[in-house]
């Protein structure tokens, strides 16, 4: 039996795509990252299926209780709390152990807050470096920004309201040119998109009494730099 691995919405319940609920409802078990989450988005569409958690922490030995019960011939489906799984989300271990193993693995494509952002910054370019979560230490964070910045090309990163400010501080520091854009709360009912220079984002959100929501933060590249003055 094949493993599905299914996109779930990254905020609207509505964003899941038809072929990911027609297989929610025919799967014979559902594995996820939160049994949590997973089921307020099966709730929502009436789906009742048995749950079975595969998170960072015990992936390993979940995937080998999936290909056991792939090897017995029941279908299952994999879902992270938001997203694309494997996409800075657990996944990976689980699909190259039932690969590996011989059974196919089949991907429902769908939401991705990479995309997401991507499709409404309006910047050009032809490459993208996704470089997930920063690291909470000052000095490492600094150290790989500067590292994606001296490429020259665009880069993307998620980052959480605590960190925020941090990071579009040392971007400030370390880009100050380099226009961005920052996602907040993308397709939920508080969605906001911000754009501008480091400096010019920062100030808006410091200037807030509370930061709240998960960050998508795109870097403009070098080139798309040169785009924006060949317009002016």
């Amino acid at each position: 039996m094949p493993l599905y691995i299914v996109a779930t919405p990254i905020g609207n319940l509505a964003d899941i795509t038809l072929r990911a609920l027609e297989t929610l409802r025919n799967v014979d078990v559902v594995a996820a990252e939160d049994t949590r989450q997973t089921l307020k988005l099966l709730n929502a569409h009436g789906i009742v299926k048995r749950l079975i958690s595969c998170r960072s922490a015990n992936e390993a030995q979940s995937a080998q209780g999936i290909l056991k019960l792939l090897d017995e011939g029941r279908s299952v489906a994999y879902c992270t709390d938001a997203g694309t799984p494997g996409l800075s989300d657990p996944g990976s271990v689980l699909v190259k152990t039932i690969r590996d193993a011989g059974h196919q693995v089949i991907p429902l494509p769908g939401a991705s807050a990479l995309a997401t952002l991507l499709s409404v910054a309006g910047f050009g370019g032809r490459s993208l470096t996704f470089d997930g979560f920063m690291s909470p230490k000052p000095g490492r964070r600094r150290r790989r920004l500067t590292e994606l910045v001296e490429r020259g090309e665009a880069f993307m990163v998620y980052e959480s309201p605590f960190r925020i400010l941090k990071l579009l501080t040392d971007l400030s520091e370390i880009a100050p040119d380099r226009p961005l854009i920052v996602g907040r709360e993308m397709t939920k009912a508080h969605e906001e998109f911000l754009s501008g220079l480091p400096a010019s984002v920062l100030q808006t959100l410091a200037e807030r009494p509370i930061v709240k929501g998960e960050f998508a933060v795109l870097v403009s590249s070098v080139q798309s730099i040169e785009d924006f003055d060949e317009h002016e």
